[in-house]
């Protein structure tokens, strides 16, 4: 079954480790560092393999920021009773927020932490790149271990 998995993407070429990818960067549970091995087993080139793994992933989770910004204050307010741990949460986002997009990939916190990033508007360009980095610097890592 995972090895059918595996080959569905790797038909598609590169189309398909791109997205894995994306999809992996969302809420979705998928497994984009295995899907990246398979490609460097099966011979793709290791710098494509890099730069699309990346891509993929960076732009999936410009999508969850985006969700993010769909977010409506008044209505997290509400589920979010103690007025003093919103304001300590804004105030650690607005002091500490582009640099968590060096840690959104991060399995299981990743994803979320780019919907809140979204939610309290953090600046999107340097949020992008330092997203970029990070997720960059982690297929690399995987790649230079091959």
């Amino acid at each position: 079954m995972l090895l059918g998995f595996f080959m569905d993407y790797l038909e598609l070429g590169y189309l398909g480790l791109f997205l894995v990818c994306f999809l992996s960067a969302t809420i979705l549970p998928l497994a984009s560092e295995a899907v990246v091995l398979a490609f460097l087993y099966y011979n793709y080139d290791p710098v494509t393999v890099l730069v699309i793994a990346t891509l993929g992933n960076t732009l999936g989770g410009v999508t969850n920021y985006l969700l993010g910004m769909l977010g409506k204050t008044k209505t997290l307010k509400k589920y979010i009773k103690n007025e003093e741990k919103w304001n300590r949460t804004e105030k650690r986002i607005e002091k500490y927020g582009i640099w968590l997009g060096l840690i959104t990939w991060l399995p299981f916190i990743g994803d979320p932490l780019t919907i809140v990033l979204g939610f309290f508007r953090v600046k999107f360009i340097p949020l992008f790149f330092l997203m970029l980095l990070g997720k960059g610097l982690r297929y690399a890592v995987i790649v230079f271990l091959w």
